[in-house]
């Protein structure tokens, strides 16, 4: 049997010698560059304690402008369990957030499975949380979850003043507010805010250390000091606590201080790119205009159709768009971007070229 349209696109995107998206390929050597200064008798962390990790979730609380943050091997054992600590204070087993939320499409129900919390979904699917959205809830809950930005629609984000409104509705109502922000870093230049900033407005927060800021894995919790006492005890419940943890540790605090000051960059990349795509026929980006330095490009066409389009495209031009496509409808597809390092290393003219010869195939 011949190879399917999408393994060709895979291989031709697997062979290309420069990629658009993200920071390049997550291999041995990301582990060995964070560790290349690392001296041999650091001391591990222990359990969760010692030197490397406490200092590491220290100076996250700081940057998070929290009284306390927790290191947590994965995203989503820290969102079930924020979520189980606030609904356990309230007494009420119900938290809302979006439908397309990571909670509610990618975790195979264990917020209710292993915790027995059941979710209100708010708002449509193609849009983001409005505050119109909040006030309407008709069930009492516990906590609303926010992410910022809504990566399943393209990274789209609510306006501050959204943000505003909603954290202070949530006070004057006693509901707690948490923040999936996985890609918090990646929003602070459209938002032209300090992470700070943006956290105080939550009661909660969790920050991804692999997603954008490019780490090994791993996860960050922080809040108030009693709650992060309480998701210390949650983590070891949940086996989190490894007998040591700290090659993510050390690679996610060596991708952050490369990173963070870069996202402003990435922002700005991901906006000249999308213009990119949208200056081709039957191809547009969601958002139009980047809000972050993610963004889907959506193709008007069918997925095979596009699959076999774009490895050709990819063989002819050295030039990586994509490895996979996703079905939106039987007649269009897209595929996702997040801008990284990779962008700048390919030079100004292949990339033209290669948007010149994707525009002439889409428009045969």
């Amino acid at each position: 049997m011949g190879n399917s349209d999408s393994d060709l696109l895979k291989e031709s995107f697997e062979a290309t010698h420069f990629q658009l998206s993200g920071h390049g390929k997550r291999n041995a050597g990301v582990l060995k560059e964070a560790f290349d200064q690392v001296e041999d008798t650091m001391p591990s962390d222990h359990y969760g304690q010692g030197e490397v990790i406490e200092a590491f979730q220290l100076k996250m609380a700081k940057l998070l402008g929290k009284e306390a943050a927790v290191f947590f091997p994965s995203g989503t054992m820290a969102q079930q369990i924020g979520l189980r600590i606030w609904c356990d204070e309230k007494k009420l087993k119900k938290v809302a957030y979006h439908p397309l939320s990571h909670l509610e499409i990618h975790e195979e129900d264990g917020l209710k499975e292993l915790h027995h919390i059941h979710s209100v979904l708010l708002a449509e699917k193609n849009r983001v949380i409005e505050f119109e959205d909040i006030i309407a809830l008709k069930e009492e809950v516990a906590c609303i979850l926010l992410e910022l930005p809504q990566r399943e629609i393209g990274g789209q984000l609510p306006t501050y003043e959204t943000l505003l409104n909603i954290s202070n509705w949530c006070r004057e109502k006693g509901v707690k507010l948490h923040l999936d922000g996985a890609r918090l870093f990646e929003v602070l230049p459209h938002y032209k805010k300090s992470a700070a900033e943006v956290t105080a407005l939550f009661d909660s927060v969790y920050i991804s250390l692999y997603k954008g800021i490019g780490g090994i894995a791993g996860a960050i919790l922080a809040g108030s000091r009693d709650f992060a006492e309480q998701s210390k005890v949650w983590k070891r419940r949940h086996g989190g606590d490894l007998i040591s943890l700290y090659p993510y540790l050390v690679s996610a605090d060596y991708y952050l201080g490369k990173r963070f000051d870069k996202m402003e960059k990435y922002f700005q990349d991901a906006r000249e790119l999308a213009k990119q795509f949208n200056a081709c026929e039957e191809v547009s980006t969601l958002p139009l205009v980047p809000v972050s330095n993610m963004f889907h490009v959506h193709f008007k066409q069918p997925k095979e159709q596009i699959a076999s389009l774009l490895a050709e495209v990819q063989k002819e031009s050295g030039i990586g768009f994509t490895s996979y496509l996703q079905e939106a409808t039987k007649e269009s597809c897209y595929f996702e971007i997040s801008m990284g390092d990779l962008y700048h290393v390919i030079p100004k003219e292949k990339i033209d070229s290669a948007f010149l010869l994707l525009n002439q195939r889409t428009r045969l």
